[in-house]
């Protein structure tokens, strides 16, 4: 564990998760090549959304994870993996109202600082790699309207040196992921379900119809969907692309 990944740095590119992608395509990469960029230009996250990241500020890299044999189910244990080990090293320094905002933000109160992207390759059921790209608000401090985002900076009042952070998130991930096909869901959801961003609260959704609705969020299933307490006691599960947390 205690061995330096490769890290490969691009003063930039397009997307790190792609340039990652081809790379691992073209030749075996050893498990936990890194591709760290100066500046990322068409940073994306979930769902097509773009975020803009002033160069040399913030950490934009991705990861190489390999897997024997994880079956394509149970690719939630990733998110939560790669969730707990961004939320460890934050934690760590002393960032606080950490929570983990499904499916795959950081937030420090109200405030998002930091995006998770996984890309999962897969080789009939199972997968092959996954390719996590993270995006954490470092030392930049001026955002252009984009609602309700912080850095680490904006946070603690003081710069931090992005390669060390970068060598801690790095150690933390291998730690997190370490054997993780072994681990079951039920082992690990406890862990992620208690550092749930709203959890229990009030909250107020958007569905794929646009319809708002008023929830609680109760948990995540196996599968990686949100676990909703709707009116009348009614639960209901979400997948991915099906809800959208308003407030």
């Amino acid at each position: 564990m205690g061995e330096h990944s490769q890290i490969i740095k691009l003063d930039a590119t397009d997307s790190t998760n792609l340039y990652l992608r081809s790379m691992a395509r073209a030749k075996n990469l050893e498990d936990y090549t890194c591709v760290v960029t100066r500046a990322q230009e068409k940073g994306r996250g979930q769902m097509g959304t773009s975020w803009q990241s002033q160069p040399g500020k913030n950490l934009t890299f991705s990861v190489l994870k390999k897997f024997v044999a994880l079956p394509a189910g149970q690719q939630f244990k990733i998110n939560i993996g790669v969730s707990l080990a961004i939320y460890d090293t934050l934690d760590k320094l002393n960032i606080p109202n950490l929570k983990v905002k499904w499916p795959n933000d950081i937030m420090s109160g109200s405030d998002k600082i930091c995006g998770i992207l996984i890309e999962n390759v897969l080789k009939g059921q199972s997968i092959q790699n996954s390719i996590i790209g993270i995006g954490l608000n470092v030392n930049q401090t001026e955002f252009d309207d984009l609602g309700k985002v912080a850095s680490l900076k904006s946070i603690l009042g003081h710069s931090l040196e992005l390669e060390e952070l970068l060598h801690k998130l790095l150690a933390r991930l291998k730690f997190q992921l370490h054997d993780i096909e072994n681990k079951t869901v039920a082992e690990l959801l406890p862990q992620y379900t208690k550092k749930l961003f709203r959890k229990d609260k009030p909250s107020t959704f958007k569905d794929e119809q646009g319809e708002v609705f008023m929830g609680f969020i109760r948990g995540v299933s196996h599968q990686g969907k949100l676990v909703l307490e709707l009116e009348d006691q009614i639960f209901r599960e979400y997948g991915l692309k099906e809800v959208a947390l308003l407030s």
